[in-house]
């Protein structure tokens, strides 16, 4: 059973041979290429080239085009900062949406018309054929909070909720309807499964998120699924307050951060829920050893059960010592659903 074989599988809820092995890699498979971090997120080659090294060297069953939350923002025309070795980042100091009636404005950028939204699908296309069906490719798009505040600025969006919630409705409506159009581009590039980043979301209240955002992602995993892909969600930070309602929104896979706790996470999400995660990005990952690596992902397993994805709770850091990660393939290669 190879990688992508294996994690359809058990999206399918049939036995697979192993558990999957998904970690997020950015900045790490960047360094697998020995490139800079500015020439990952700008050529589609360098990273195919990251993340084709990376799935062979540590066997993961994933190659991935998440890279940085600003590519659809930066094709709108937002104030993005690049650097050389350290991800883009938007300017919030000059928002593109500091003047909301800019939003009545905007169109959604063409995603194969020579962006940085392009350079992903073109990534995307790359690997698909590298990896000719032995790897599941994985595309990747902003969710509604987070997109949001990337436009908007995340402090004024967070007094938009109060402020002029009709206005936050419109702008979740276009960001939803941009990723969907995004998310097809992929797709016909290669892409079968499609993560949702949302940092923004776990910074919002339960009440908040389930009045206004929630109702967002269901319309964005409807409109996903309908294109043919399948789903994974992946939320920074503590989520406890709202994993129960992650749950209900349909995405294949959730991702959870190390700020929650595995077994609270499987208590609230049920147990058909396949659930991803959740070793410590650097107390583990980054800056413990290998037996540090063996002892968290052991436990994690046992919390999560039997529809459980080895990975850690973010992005894996490009510091991790290669041992640090193979640990990870060695206990993946080694055992099998619980």
């Amino acid at each position: 059973m190879n990688g992508r074989e294996r994690v359809l599988a058990m999206m399918d809820g049939k036995p697979v041979d192993r558990v999957p092995l998904m970690p997020i890699t950015m900045m790490f498979a960047c360094d697998q290429a020995g490139a800079k971090y500015r020439e990952y997120v700008t050529d589609y080659r360098v990273m195919a080239e990251g993340q084709l090294r990376t799935a062979e060297r540590f066997d993961l069953d994933q190659v991935s085009g998440i890279s940085d939350p600003t590519r659809e923002a930066t094709d709108l025309g937002a104030a993005v900062q690049f650097f050389d070795n350290q991800p883009p980042a938007m300017d919030e100091s000059r928002a593109l949406l500091a003047d909301k009636t800019v939003l009545a404005k905007l169109k959604i950028p063409d995603p194969l018309g020579g962006g940085r939204m392009h350079d992903r699908v073109k990534s995307l296309a790359l690997m698909k054929e590298k990896v000719a069906g032995e790897k599941i490719v994985e595309g990747w798009v902003e969710g509604p909070c987070g997109q949001a505040a990337n436009l908007r600025g995340i402090n004024t969006l967070m007094l938009d909720f109060y402020d002029d919630p009709q206005f936050v409705q419109d702008l979740l409506t276009f960001v939803v309807e941009m990723e969907l159009v995004f998310a097809k581009a992929q797709y016909d590039a290669g892409a079968e499964l499609m993560g949702v980043g949302d940092p923004a979301s776990s910074l919002v209240g339960r009440k908040i998120f389930e009045e206004m955002i929630l109702p967002y992602h269901f319309k964005l995993v409807a409109g996903l699924k309908a294109i043919g892909l399948r789903t994974r969600s992946h939320i920074c930070g503590s989520t406890s307050n709202i994993s129960d309602l992650r749950a209900k929104i349909g995405y294949d896979i959730l991702d959870i951060d190390s700020k929650v706790p595995m077994a609270e996470a499987r208590a609230k999400m049920g147990p058909q829920q396949m659930i991803l995660g959740n070793v410590d990005t650097v107390t583990v990952m980054q800056r413990g050893n290998t037996a540090d690596v063996l002892k968290a992902v052991t436990q994690c397993q046992h919390d999560a059960g039997a529809r459980y994805v080895i990975g850690a709770g973010c992005e894996v850091p490009r510091e991790t010592p290669a041992e640090n990660m193979m640990q990870l393939t060695t206990y993946a290669q080694s055992h099998k659903p619980e």
